[in-house]
């Protein structure tokens, strides 16, 4: 294994990444380096599964939609209130729906990064299985560059010593 890193990394196996030598290990031992199972790693605690789920109902139109009526509606009951000369809960400016929309926007935030964070680390778990994936079909590739060129090598030498008919070279 040592030759085949020096050979195709022009690096000793010492010195790869670990991520180089473990494909480096699958290709010596013919095995596969990908797997139909994926495996998300330890199950989501309580915090990031409901993380995930404010990320995803933030970022929906149906939040949009209800969260708008919610304050068109606080505007107009407030208007209507002033309108009947009875005293709003919440007169213009609008004090209220402005510290609820802060604290909603305090709370909101962080929670959404956490699941953003979360998945980015998916990505790139995702992208290094990519990586391992790809070297490897590229060493598999190589190798049978290697075998084609030493079976044209054979059978040139073969229509040099006579052994094979000339025409025979033509075939795929």
């Amino acid at each position: 294994m040592k030759d085949i890193s020096q050979k195709i990394f022009n690096r000793p196996l010492e010195k790869l990444a670990p991520s180089e030598r473990k494909v480096l290990e699958h290709f010596h031992q013919k095995r596969h380096i990908s797997s139909p199972e994926y495996s998300e790693g330890s199950p989501l605690t309580l915090g990031q599964q409901l993380a995930d789920k404010v990320a995803g109902f933030g970022g929906s139109w149906l939040f949009i939609s209800i969260f708008t009526i919610i304050i068109i509606g606080w505007i107009l009951l407030n208007s209507f209130l002033i309108i009947g000369w009875v005293k709003p809960f919440d007169p213009s400016p609008y004090i209220l729906l402005n510290l609820i929309l802060s604290i909603l926007a305090a709370v909101q935030a962080p929670i959404i990064l956490m699941s953003q964070n979360r998945q980015g680390e998916k990505d790139r778990l995702q992208a290094k299985k990519d990586f391992e994936v790809n070297l490897k079909a590229e060493l598999e590739i190589l190798h049978l560059h290697e075998k084609i060129d030493h079976l044209n090598a054979k059978i040139d030498q073969a229509i040099l010593n006579k052994k094979l008919p000339a025409n025979r070279k033509a075939k795929p």
